[in-house]
């Protein structure tokens, strides 16, 4: 069993290089537990984040990331985290008021990163979107609007050094053919895909649900030793999670 720090199962299948990281989950195994450990990562290590919340406020995060011995209110009062409170976004009726919503939106994260990157200072860099269907929701449907966003941010992350996306979204939303075409662009673009699913043994007090993650980058490197899936058990705690393989926990 590991615990989420420095040599845990997450860290290890995620290996390093990734530019894109998709974060997929469903009601039965939600995974904003990823994203808080992701951003705890970005911060004790010295780099800054971008955050874009559509499904809770500043506090909600302030007060799980608290237990886990990351202070946001800090990071945040440093200018090393940035936080978009998007629960109001304001998209509008007005015809193409939606998308300037989003380029005003893509230009004050664009100010941000590259505020990161003046004089010597060019540390990790991760912006994190919570999440993507709820992003759709805000758009009022518009599908292509918020393709064109993401589109922006991918690009963001292939000009800047060390430059990280995480997205995370609702696979369940998307169950439907005629739906899935945002999961499918998402799963296209990423580096890394993480999916959390339920036990497919049903449910146990012990195991929250398994993780299985996706290397794309290591599937392109064709390097015949290096691990590309991986499938292991998460239990979600107050201050972080345990990682372990199916049947390793006592």
């Amino acid at each position: 069993m590991e615990e989420y720090g420095g040599g845990d199962l997450l860290n290890e299948a995620m290996g390093s290089g990734a530019r894109v990281v998709v974060v997929e989950d469903c009601v039965e195994a939600p995974a904003s537990f990823v994203l808080h450990l992701l951003l705890k990562r970005a911060l004790a290590g010295g780099g800054a984040a971008a955050f874009l919340s559509l499904a809770q406020p500043f506090s909600h995060y302030d007060r799980v990331l608290r237990k886990m011995g990351c202070n946001l209110s800090l990071h945040r009062k440093g200018e090393r985290l940035h936080f978009f409170e998007l629960q109001a976004f304001p998209g509008g009726a007005r015809e193409g008021a939606i998308a300037n919503s989003f380029v005003r939106l893509y230009s004050e994260i664009q100010r941000v990163v590259e505020g990161n990157r003046t004089g010597e200072n060019a540390s990790q860099f991760t912006i994190i979107i919570d999440d993507v269907s709820l992003l759709e929701v805000a758009a009022r449907g518009s599908v292509n609007d918020v393709l064109d966003f993401l589109h922006y941010c991918v690009t963001l992350t292939s000009e800047m050094q060390n430059c990280l996306l995480v997205i995370l979204i609702h696979e369940d939303i998307y169950a439907g053919e005629e739906n899935m075409g945002l999961l499918l662009h998402l799963r296209y673009i990423a580096d890394l895909v993480i999916k959390a699913a339920p036990l497919s043994t049903g449910f146990a007090a012990d195991v929250h649900g398994q993780l299985s993650v996706v290397n794309k980058g290591m599937l392109s490197e064709q390097r015949p030793k290096a691990q590309k899936v991986w499938n292991f058990h998460f239990k979600v705690k107050e201050n972080g999670a345990d990682f372990f393989y199916p049947g390793s926990r006592h």
